[in-house]
């Protein structure tokens, strides 16, 4: 076992590598392409739609990375997701150069595609570590995040002036920047992740027999999502995920309405994306701790506490405390139910259930996004934070109604 345990970190390791490097990129991107959805279709309206785009192609192909990494294995599939990624950061700094905004969404489709199969690599932590640990090793792996909400802003400026010499519109920057942290990310995942984690997977399985959930048969998605605490993991994550996307995506355009630089819209970014990746130990840690419906209450409270926050002033820091809270807020979220959901799941049953729960993510994600432009454009920004508060609260009811029903929850699963 003790080998098994070394395998372990080198793998959560590679994967904490290549989240640094990926993340990094899709925030550099992420933080203009409100922005950029406006500039180029001249419309405010569809700012949130590049968002929307991006985040819709990685919900359609989560399902589609669950079967590919059990075809062709962890290490092939997340190497052809960055590689993806690659190609669709290219596409997308060739359409502003360009100023074409269907290419730019085609670009944002082949990047969402990349980011769906990047996401998926949390669970192949929690299949390589034994079960009490899968907690932190997904929030290991999450972590990597932080690394990104640091670089991934902060090189916009710079990137921004590096192509603006050439020519060429300045907002292209951050997506040749991600282009070169995907094609280093690619790297680092096939010439480091071996053993396949689906292989250290399956030993782990056997190791603790005991901690699986035994059924006489493979069971159905539809099956599985149709329990409690599978339920549960994927309501918080959804939601979760759906309330994060409609305040952070508009928050850039928002502050560009009241005249802020683009450093300051960047910090503000940087801020949110550090909430959302910083303290990933320590959920993790809490999750294995005090039991994941814990830490997913926590997650819900803080993300309702966020969307208020955000309605307070349009200045720099209420507005950078507010997007922080709202980052922390969907990390308990996300590593509490992604947690959750490792605990209900077979071997056989992992791939692809967890590529449809980022599946309904995804779609959730995208809805956010898509609706946060119109209701920011009709409504303004205070009532679009306000109708996120409401959704927040959903999860929140329904891991207290889960957790009423089920003391043995709050117990580390």
């Amino acid at each position: 076992m003790n080998d098994l345990e070394s395998i372990a970190r080198k793998i959560t390791a590679i994967l904490f590598a290549q989240q640094s490097l990926a993340s990094a990129g899709f925030i550099a991107a992420a933080t203009l392409n409100s922005i950029v959805g406006k500039e180029l279709s001249q419309n405010s309206s569809w700012a949130g739609v590049p968002t929307a785009v991006y985040l819709l192609a990685g919900a359609f192909s989560a399902f589609m990375w669950g079967y590919v990494y059990d075809a062709i294995g962890r290490r092939n599939g997340l190497t052809a997701g960055l590689s993806t990624g690659v190609i669709g950061s290219g596409v997308t700094f060739y359409a502003i150069a360009i100023h074409s905004f269907a290419l730019f969404l085609g670009g944002m489709v082949l990047m969402g595609i990349a980011n769906s199969a990047v996401t998926l690599g949390r669970f192949a932590a929690a299949e390589v570590n034994k079960p009490e640990n899968r907690g932190r090793a997904i929030s290991n792996v999450v972590i990597g995040g932080t690394v990104g909400s640091v670089i991934g802003p902060f090189v916009t400026g710079p990137a921004g002036s590096l192509v603006g010499s050439w020519g060429i519109d300045e907002l292209a920057g951050a997506y040749l920047v991600a282009a070169v942290l995907f094609a280093i990310g690619a790297v680092v995942v096939f010439a480091g992740l071996r053993p396949d984690p689906r292989e250290i997977g399956a030993q782990v399985a056997e190791q603790f027999p005991e901690t699986l959930i035994r059924h006489k048969h493979v069971r159905s998605v539809f099956e599985i999502f149709r329990q409690p605490a599978a339920l549960v993991a994927l309501s918080s994550m959804v939601l979760g995920q759906m309330v994060m996307v409609l305040v952070m995506v508009i928050t850039s355009l928002h502050m560009r309405g009241h005249n802020h630089e683009l450093t300051d819209i960047s910090a503000v970014i940087a801020s949110h994306t550090f909430g959302m990746y910083a303290f990933s130990i320590l959920s993790g840690r809490l999750a294995d701790k005090w039991g994941r419906g814990v830490v997913i209450l926590i997650g819900s409270a803080t993300l309702v506490v966020a969307c208020i926050a955000a309605t307070i002033s349009p200045d720099v820091l209420p507005l950078g405390v507010a997007l922080f809270l709202l980052g922390l807020g969907w990390n308990f979220c996300f590593v509490g139910g992604s947690a959750l959901l490792a605990d209900q799941l077979s071997p056989a049953e992992r791939a692809r259930t967890q590529g449809l729960n980022d599946l309904m993510v995804g779609l959730a994600s995208a809805f956010g996004s898509l609706e946060s432009g119109f209701i920011f454009t009709s409504l303004g920004y205070n009532m679009m934070a306000y109708v996120s508060a409401a959704v927040a609260l959903v999860p929140l009811a329904v891991v207290v109604v889960w957790m009423s029903k089920k003391p043995a929850s709050l117990k580390p699963a």
